[in-house]
């Protein structure tokens, strides 16, 4: 597929980036671009070079929510079919196989701070900042604030959605908003260098770890225990799980099944 308002590409690690790429709009989420993100995740996804996603962006800041130019004079009708494009990406990222890893810098507000939840792993540049910022201008982040809200708590998530305060990188990975922090310079380099390492883990065991979690997230605490001796039984006869062991007996680099 022909992107406009993203790049995609694939490198030589197993890793696939997409970089949102409305620089001069701060990369705000259109109709077009969304359904363009929700697209490329799922060409990332069904690549069998592709093992770990990265999602950036390009220019000054990672994402700064939504274009808001759309709003007026509409129907409720066209307000839904738009807000269910806008939250598209961000539940599909949920279903996918593959990790997704978001890469923020600048700023990531409102749907831009959803994307940085929805990612599987995320890691900021130090001088980042994100917040649930539509509240601000008579609006309210109720989409974004799902998986803001299962990141970092409802407390927290409700704090973030009634005030829409920018807070910053240090303060998200300490509520679980990302997971690492580091300087400017390294953030693009640290990133791939995440990414890469965790591509070289068996791409069944990672794809079923992610797919169980999700599961078992909705799950009833004594069935979600049940569900996963079941995924792990399972994962334990495949080829990957043979290897994996063989290697480490023999202390040699695992060879893993191309998933």
């Amino acid at each position: 597929m022909q992107y406009e308002n993203i790049l995609f590409t694939v490198g030589d690690d197993y890793v696939a980036e997409i970089t949102l790429n409305r620089p001069a709009q701060l990369n705000t989420f259109t109709i077009p671009l969304a359904k363009e993100l929700h697209q490329a995740l799922l060409e990332a996804d069904g690549d069998s070079k592709v093992r770990v996603v990265i999602v950036k962006g390009a220019g000054k800041v990672f994402c700064a929510g939504i274009d808001v130019s759309f709003i007026p004079n509409k129907t409720v009708m066209e307000y839904r079919d738009w807000i269910e494009c806008m939250g598209n990406p961000l539940f599909t990222i949920s279903r996918m196989r593959k990790p997704v890893i978001a890469q923020v810098h600048g700023v990531a507000a409102a749907n831009g701070a959803g994307l940085v939840a929805a990612a599987d792993l995320a890691i900021a540049g130090e001088k980042a900042r994100m917040g649930l910022t539509a509240i601000n201008v008579g609006l309210n982040c109720v989409g974004p604030v799902i998986p803001v809200t299962r990141s970092v708590g409802r407390k927290k998530a409700l704090e973030l959605l009634l005030f829409g305060e920018l807070i910053p990188a240090q303060e998200a990975q300490q509520m679980g908003l990302i997971n690492r922090v580091v300087a400017e310079a390294d953030l693009e380099t640290e990133t791939r260098k995440w990414a890469a390492l965790l591509a070289q883990k068996s791409p069944v065991a990672l794809q079923t770890a992610k797919k169980a979690f999700y599961a078992a997230a909705d799950q009833e605490y004594g069935k979600a225990f049940d569900m996963m001796n079941e995924v792990f039984a399972c994962l334990c006869a495949t080829d990957d799980a043979k290897e994996g062991i063989a290697a480490f007996m023999e202390k040699r680099p695992a060879v893993w099944s191309e998933k």
